[in-house]
């Protein structure tokens, strides 16, 4: 009995660890694809619109 517990345990042990890792990868995956976002914006120039006012002085 106590050995089924301790493999029970055991495998309760490498599903959390491969949970928290998978959860790990996913988390460094979305950084670096903001990163690559990031990056790639860099290269575009500024996309605002330029804003004349045209109202005389009061």
């Amino acid at each position: 009995m106590k050995l089924i517990i301790l493999l029970f345990a055991i495998v309760l042990g490498f599903g959390a660890t491969f949970k928290k890792t998978a959860d790990d990868i996913k988390v460094t995956a979305d950084k670096y694809k903001l990163q690559q976002e990031q990056k790639e914006l860099r290269s575009y120039p500024n996309l605002l619109p330029e804003v004349v006012i045209v109202a005389p002085r009061a």
